[in-house]
């Protein structure tokens, strides 16, 4: 087989993985949002309660929350208490891609010191096995 063969052989497979996985060359864009300005601005949540009100949400096909399943890629926090998340999923044909970001939103809206919160889907780098947690590690070795 001639190299340029095997070159247009691995765009076919890659191809047909795209299209079984029902992604375009297009990535689907999911934002979500939650939470109001905050009157006191001065009384903004810790870093720690956002990260422990994100780790409430959890996967529904994998029972590990989206924190330790490396999903929560940066948290930006304002001054004023609004958040700005990066997240990504699993897969860009996961189901559950149009739920996932607003109950992370949703979840960390609901903290004192949490004014508008915007939950932004991203595709790079992509989620690999390697984000996860210590802790999910071991839950994934339980299941």
């Amino acid at each position: 087989m001639t190299e340029e063969n095997k070159i247009n052989e691995i765009d076919e497979n890659e191809a047909q993985l795209l299209q079984a996985m029902s992604v375009d060359d297009e990535l689907p864009v999911y934002k979500a949002y939650a939470g109001e300005e905050l009157i006191n601005k001065s009384d903004i949540a810790k870093m720690f309660d956002i990260v422990e009100a994100i780790k409430t949400v959890y996967d529904p096909e994998i029972p590990i929350n989206v924190y330790d399943l490396g999903l929560i890629y940066k948290i930006n926090q304002e001054d004023g208490g609004n958040l700005h998340i990066d997240m990504s999923l699993t897969a860009p044909g996961c189901p559950v891609a149009g739920v996932l970001p607003q109950q992370v939103a949703d979840a960390v809206a609901t903290l004192d010191g949490v004014g508008k919160v915007e939950v932004e889907v991203v595709w790079e780098p992509a989620w690999t096995l390697e984000r996860l947690s210590e802790d999910a590690r071991v839950m994934l070795e339980m299941i």
